[in-house]
C-alpha cells in the first residue's frame, strides 16, 4: 500500500480528477483577465516606459516569447516518475526544444558583446561564476531520469546557444516562433502529465480544443505568410475541392479529439494548412494584416495553455498596435 509507486500514482489519479473536472489553465486565464484588460488598455503606456516603439514590436515580442518559452521548458517539467511510458522521447524533445530557443536567441544576439574574462576582478569572476554555474544547475535538473539527463539538456543549451551567435543569418522572427511553440505544443500533447496538464487519465475536451486551436493559429499564420493570392482554381472545382478538404478537415478533428494522438494531431493540422493554402491561393486579395492578427491569437493561446500571463499580454499588445480590420470578414474565407 506504501510503496512508492503506488503512493505517486495514486497522487497523480487524484490531481487528474480535478484537473478532468476544471482544467486548471483554464481558470488561470479566467482568474487573470482583470490583468489581460488593464494590458488592453494601459499596456503601451508601459511600451513607452521600456522604449519600444509600438510600430515596430514583432522583434521585441518575438524574442521575449521564445525567451519565456525556454525558461518554462527547463523549470515547469515535472518528474518523470510521472509518466506513463517507460520508455519516452520527451527528454530529446526537450533537449531539441531548448536547442532551437537557444539558437534563435544566440542568432539576434550575436551582436552584444560579451564581456572578457581577462581583466576583471576578482570578486567579479566569481559572481560571473556563480551565475553560470547557478544556470547550469537548474538546466541540468530538468532532467535527471538518467545519468546522460543533464549533460542533454546542458549540452543543447550551450550548444545553440553557441551555434547561434556563430551563424551568418538570423531565422526568420515569425518562423522561429511558430516553430518552436508547435514543438512545445506537440511535447504537451506527447506527455500532458509531465507538463502538469491533466495526468493520467483522458484529456478533456477543452484541453484538446486549446492544443488545436494552437495549431490552427499557428497554420493559419503560416500560409497566409507563404502563399499569394492568385485566382487560379474554376468556381466549380473549388467548390468541390473546398467541401472535400472541409469535410476532411472535420473528420481529422473529430478523431484527434477521440485518440490525442500526436500523429492525427500532426495530421489534422497538414489537411487544415491545405484547406487553408486552397483558400487563399483562390482569393483575389488578402489583407497583409490579417497574419498578424493570427500571430497575436496565437501567441494568446500559447499563453493560455502554458499558463504564461507575459505571453498572453504580449499577444493583447500586439492584436492593439496592428492595424484595425474586420478579422472576421477578412478570415472567414479561409473556412
Amino acid at each position: 500500500m506504501f510503496e512508492n509507486v503506488v503512493v505517486v500514482q495514486s497522487a497523480v489519479s487524484a490531481f487528474n480528477n480535478a484537473a478532468l473536472v476544471a482544467p486548471a489553465f483554464l481558470w488561470w486565464a479566467i482568474l487573470t483577465l482583470p490583468l489581460f484588460a488593464f494590458v488592453y488598455f494601459c499596456g503601451n503606456m508601459f511600451l513607452e516606459r521600456i522604449g519600444w516603439k509600438t510600430n515596430n514590436l514583432l522583434k521585441p515580442f518575438a524574442l521575449t516569447a521564445v525567451g519565456f518559452t525556454l525558461v518554462w521548458i527547463i523549470l515547469f517539467g515535472g518528474n518523470y516518475a510521472v509518466l506513463r511510458d517507460n520508455i519516452t522521447l520527451l527528454p530529446f524533445v526537450v533537449a531539441v526544444i531548448t536547442f532551437m530557443s537557444a539558437f534563435f536567441i544566440g542568432s539576434y544576439t550575436k551582436r552584444v558583446m560579451i564581456s572578457p574574462w581577462r581583466g576583471l576582478s576578482r570578486g567579479n569572476k566569481i559572481k560571473r561564476a556563480s551565475f553560470v554555474l547557478l544556470v547550469l544547475l537548474f538546466v541540468g535538473l530538468s532532467d535527471v531520469h538518467a545519468w546522460w539527463g543533464p549533460m542533454l539538456q546542458i549540452g543543447a543549451l550551450a550548444a545553440g546557444g553557441m551555434f547561434g551567435r556563430k551563424s551568418k543569418y538570423e531565422i526568420g522572427l515569425v518562423p522561429g516562433v511558430l516553430i518552436i511553440m508547435l514543438a512545445t505544443t506537440i511535447a504537451i500533447l506527447m506527455q500532458p502529465e509531465y507538463f502538469r496538464f491533466g495526468q493520467l487519465g483522458s484529456l478533456t475536451p477543452l484541453h484538446l480544443l486549446f492544443l488545436l486551436f494552437i495549431g490552427v493559429f499557428a497554420v493559419a499564420t503560416m500560409a497566409l505568410r507563404n502563399v499569394s493570392p492568385k485566382k487560379r482554381i474554376r468556381k466549380s472545382a473549388y467548390v468541390k475541392l473546398k467541401w472535400l478538404a472541409r469535410l476532411m478537415t472535420v473528420l481529422c478533428i473529430a478523431l484527434f479529439l477521440f485518440t490525442e494522438s500526436v500523429p492525427v494531431f500532426l495530421g489534422t493540422l497538414v489537411m487544415v494548412g491545405l484547406l487553408f493554402a486552397m483558400s487563399i491561393w483562390h482569393a483575389e486579395d488578402v489583407s497583409p494584416h490579417v497574419s498578424d492578427k493570427t500571430l497575436a491569437l496565437l501567441l494568446m493561446t500559447f499563453g493560455t495553455v502554458t499558463v504564461m500571463p507575459v505571453i498572453t499580454s504580449l499577444g493583447v499588445l500586439y492584436w492593439i498596435n496592428t492595424p484595425k480590420i474586420n478579422f472576421w470578414k477578412q478570415i472567414k474565407f479561409l473556412l
